[in-house]
C-alpha cells in the first residue's frame, strides 16, 4: 500500500502544478512538450550518473510507441477543450481507466473478484459524477462530439496500457530507459509542433514546464514501480478516483470553486467505490 499511496499524492500534486498552469495563462502545447522534455533530459542524467545509459531494442520500441501515444492523448485532449464541454471531455480522459482494466482481465490475465467487479462500478460512476460540476458550454454536438470523446478516451487508456505493458513484457528493470524515450519522444513531438507554429515559447512557460518535467520524471518512476508491483485491475480505478476525488475537494476548499450537488456525491461514491476495489 506504501507504493500506491505514494502514487496517488505524486499524482495529485502533478495535477495541480497543471492547474496553476493553467490559472496563469500558459499554454498547455509548450509546458506539455517542456515537459516531457524535461523528463528524458532528466533521467538521461541520472542514468549517465549510474552508468546504466544502456537500451535494449525492446526498450527502445516501447519508449517510442509510448511517447508518440502519451503526446498524442495530451494534445487531442487540449485541442478538444476548444470544442466540446469541459465535463464531457474530462469524463472521457478520466473513465479511460478502464482500457487497461479490461486488458488487464481479458488480455493479461488479472483477475476479479465480485466485490472488486462492484468497486471498478463505482470508481467509474464516481468519475462520471465528480466531472459533472466542468463547464457546459460546447461548440459541437451529435456524432462529431461523440467521436472526438471516443478518440480522447481511447487513446488516454491506450496511455495508461502501454505503462501497464513493461511488467507484462518483463522489462521491469528497465523502466527508467523506457520513460526515458518516453518523454524524449512526445517532448521532441510536441517541440516540432509548436515551432511549426513559429510562435516562440515565453520564458515563464518553459519554467513552469521544465518545473513540472522535474518532478514528473519522479511520479513515473514511482508509478512504473507500483505497476510492477500490484494489478492494473487495483492501481488505475483507485489511482483515478482518489486522484479526482482529491482534486475535487482541493478546487472547493483551496482554489475556491464550489463543488455541485452531483460532484459532492461523487465524492461519497468514490470513497465507496475505493473500498470495495481494496
Amino acid at each position: 500500500m506504501f507504493w500506491l499511496t505514494l502514487s496517488v499524492l505524486a499524482d495529485f500534486v502533478f495535477m495541480q502544478f497543471f492547474k496553476l498552469s493553467q490559472r496563469r495563462g500558459y499554454r498547455a502545447p509548450v509546458v506539455v512538450a517542456t515537459n516531457y522534455l524535461v523528463v528524458g533530459a532528466t533521467l538521461s542524467a541520472f542514468l549517465m550518473f549510474k552508468g546504466q545509459f544502456v537500451f535494449s531494442d525492446a526498450a527502445i520500441r516501447t519508449g517510442i510507441v509510448t511517447g508518440i501515444v502519451f503526446i498524442s492523448s495530451l494534445s487531442l485532449m487540449t485541442r478538444v477543450l476548444d470544442f466540446v464541454a469541459v465535463g464531457a471531455v474530462l469524463t472521457a480522459f478520466r473513465t479511460s481507466i478502464a482500457v487497461p482494466i479490461v486488458l488487464g482481465v481479458w488480455f493479461w490475465g488479472e483477475r476479479l473478484d465480485l466485490s472488486q467487479v462492484g468497486g471498478i462500478a463505482l470508481t467509474l460512476l464516481a468519475l462520471l459524477l465528480m466531472t459533472s460540476s466542468a463547464c457546459k458550454s460546447t461548440q459541437l454536438t451529435g456524432i462529431k462530439t461523440f467521436g472526438l470523446l471516443v478518440a480522447v478516451f481511447l487513446l488516454q487508456g491506450g496511455s495508461h496500457s502501454c505503462l501497464r505493458s513493461v511488467h507484462y513484457s518483463g522489462m521491469d528493470d528497465e523502466f527508467v530507459q523506457i520513460i526515458l524515450m518516453t518523454g524524449a519522444t512526445a517532448g521532441t513531438i510536441g517541440a516540432i509542433f509548436i515551432l511549426a507554429r513559429r510562435r516562440l515559447p515565453k520564458l515563464p512557460e518553459l519554467a513552469m514546464g521544465a518545473t513540472i518535467g522535474f518532478y514528473n520524471a519522479v511520479v513515473l518512476c514511482v508509478v512504473m514501480i507500483t505497476l510492477s508491483k500490484m494489478p492494473g485491475t487495483l492501481f488505475f480505478p483507485i489511482l483515478g478516483c482518489s486522484v479526482v476525488l482529491l482534486d475535487n475537494l482541493t478546487a472547493h476548499f483551496v482554489w475556491k470553486e464550489r463543488l455541485n450537488r452531483l460532484a459532492g456525491v461523487g465524492v461519497g461514491v468514490a470513497v465507496l467505490g475505493i473500498v470495495l476495489v481494496i
